[in-house]
């Protein structure tokens, strides 16, 4: 089984479709799921299959925005648990880098990092998936967006919100959603803010019951920490297309000495090398399937200088040139786009 996800990532999905003129129920038949499954937020789904849901209601209602509709109603209730750990915190930097480290208790594809930039913090996301998940990605970005709205109200007033995908033919409901200047085709996924904001006081925040909630996550069965090669194909996700998935990179962006990461994942029967491989391996089938990279710009974002190096290494893969994975991903997409709807 993959990567598993809580139902609660579902959360409105059936008021949205319902609202857009479809059948929810219909919609959730076809992936697999039951209703009465994912009225339970704790249950857990396997997230490939939430993706794929998304994206296939997006196409079939002929709406672009289903992960950001999605998004708009949510709550820091819908976390568990772990919402109440966050409420919280004292600034929102620690109510950031707690959802860092508990994130896998909620979406196990889920890769989150904050990075500072001088005056600037971004707080890079992405997800961990092989295939294009632009609903589920502007779902989480919606989520993240509006958890720290809920924590600072009219302070939280960010620069700016990337998305590494194109422009959507109708950008209204990013405009409604964000209220701050939205940029896609960027180079990576996630929020920019000042670094200032992020130490404003937590006025909800209350350190026993931050206490009590810690208690309470950490009796959880998932509370566990995610295995070290985990964070690190995370980091790598994330760190890959600009050019800064090195081991000591991504060692220093873990809090590690690069000793320390190779020692760790050593005693995991685990390597960096084969790590950074198996993440170049997925995210060479996203880019290649999307004609909107040319294979130049996929060698590049893949971390190869020449196209020479990344067709050799492609074909090592995947048994064929990309660009003959292309021309056949194209026919099949060609093949099952469906019908516009009525």
């Amino acid at each position: 089984m993959g990567a598993l996800v809580r139902a609660a990532a579902l959360t409105n999905f059936s008021e949205v479709v319902r609202g857009l003129g479809h059948d929810p129920g219909a919609a959730l038949r076809r992936a697999g799921l039951r209703s009465a499954r994912i009225r339970d937020p704790d249950q857990l789904i396997e997230a490939r299959v939430v993706a794929q849901l998304l994206e296939d209601t997006a196409r079939a209602t002929g709406c672009e925005s289903i992960g950001l509709r999605m998004a708009e109603q949510r709550q820091l209730s819908n976390f568990g648990v772990v919402g109440l750990l966050l409420v919280h915190q004292p600034t929102l930097r620690h109510v950031l880098l707690t959802l860092i480290g508990h994130v896998h208790m909620l979406n196990e594809s889920l890769a989150m990092q904050l990075e500072d930039a001088g005056e600037m913090v971004i707080l890079r996301e992405d997800l961990m998936s092989a295939v294009p998940a632009r609903q589920s990605v502007e779902l989480a970005i919606g989520v993240l967006f509006r958890m720290c709205g809920a924590l600072l109200g009219t302070r939280w007033k960010p620069v700016s919100v990337c998305f590494a995908h194109g422009a959507p033919a109708d950008a209204g409901a990013h405009r409604r959603m964000f209220r701050c200047r939205v940029e896609f085709d960027a180079e990576f996924t996630g929020i920019v803010c000042r670094a200032a904001d992020l130490d404003v006081p937590n006025p909800s925040a209350d350190p026993v019951l931050a206490r009590y909630a810690l208690t309470m996550v950490d009796a959880l069965p998932a509370a566990h920490e995610q295995p070290i090669e985990d964070a690190v194909r995370k980091a790598i996700y994330l760190v890959l297309p600009s050019g800064r998935a090195t081991c000591e990179s991504v060692a220093q962006g873990l809090g590690f000495s690069m000793r320390t990461l190779q020692r760790a994942l050593d005693e995991r029967g685990a390597s960096f090398s084969k790590l950074l491989g198996e993440v170049r391996q997925e995210l060479a089938q996203r880019y290649v399937d999307s004609p909107r990279y040319s294979l130049g710009q996929v060698a590049s974002l893949l971390g190869y200088s020449t196209h020479s190096a990344f067709t050799r290494w492609f074909g090592a893969r995947f048994g064929r040139s990309p660009e003959a994975w292309r021309a056949a991903a194209g026919t099949q997409q060609t093949r099952r786009k469906p019908a516009r709807p009525m």
